[in-house]
């Protein structure tokens, strides 16, 4: 699905240079959930960046199912750490705007809106402005609003950062349940090795920057898993640590 190939990126202001990636390699199969992690400023978010199409690579080739891309890509969902809701629309106006700029007649892309947000438990709330949401619901309706159009693969930089512990394991146990109905292709860039060992197929580790590919190890964890109960069996300890020994050197200051 996701085809990455000899990757760098070179920013440039002026006469300073800030190499973020530099030659990574790497291959995303179709339905898959693939999780990203390295220290915070490695150049995780700019990969998905160029995945999105936001920015071209400064070497290399990113490809999108068989085809390069060169344009933003407008056949993957992305999701930031910010709920990027607008504060002058209520949920289902705010949802159903992928639906309203593709020129949906506000009669179905209503009624599709009432459905997703049914499945992401946030029926009811259609007439609400985001400041009347808790932090959850408003990434539900985050989530909800990237799944409207349907994309086959889902970018996620660190979508649920901001929530406290409780709220997470929510979020984890309802990104697991609509992938296993939907099955698109989801890469996760996050921090947490609790929450990529306990979604992912597959864990990448990135080198301080700039981002090389220093490890890649196979979550073989069988599914469907339960969020709450999954982290304390021997299997996510035994990968968890087995990550954590490639991860660790990588936060080393006196390396850094």
């Amino acid at each position: 699905m996701i085809e990455l190939q000899n990757i760098s990126k070179t920013f440039r202001k002026n006469k300073d240079e800030v190499h973020a990636v530099k030659k990574v390699d790497l291959s995303i199969e179709p339905h898959s959930i693939v999780a990203l992690i390295g220290p915070s400023g490695c150049g995780k978010s700019t990969l998905l960046n160029m995945i999105a199409g936001l920015y071209p690579p400064s070497g290399g080739k990113v490809f999108y199912d068989g085809e390069q891309v060169t344009t933003v890509n407008t056949h993957a969902g992305y999701m930031t750490q910010k709920d990027n809701l607008l504060p002058w629309r209520n949920v289902i106006d705010n949802v159903s705007l992928p639906l309203e700029l593709a020129g949906v007649s506000k009669e179905e892309r209503y009624e599709r809106t009432r459905k997703m947000l049914a499945e992401v438990s946030l029926d009811g709330f259609e007439e609400k402005f985001s400041s009347e949401l808790s932090g959850g619901m408003r990434k539900r309706a985050c989530l909800a609003r990237m799944l409207l159009y349907e994309p086959q693969a889902l970018l996620l930089d660190e979508p649920f950062a901001a929530l406290d512990a409780q709220l997470r394991l929510a979020m984890h146990d309802l990104l697991l349940k609509l992938w296993t109905e939907k099955r698109q292709t989801i890469l996760l860039v996050t921090h947490d090795l609790v929450e990529a060992v306990t979604l992912a197929d597959r864990i990448v580790v990135f080198s301080k920057r700039p981002a090389t590919v220093t490890y890649d190890e196979v979550v073989d964890i069988p599914r469907p898993r339960d969020v709450r109960e999954v982290r304390f069996t021997k299997k996510f300890r035994d990968i968890y640590n087995s990550v954590w020994e490639h991860l660790k050197d990588q936060y080393d200051e006196e390396r850094i």
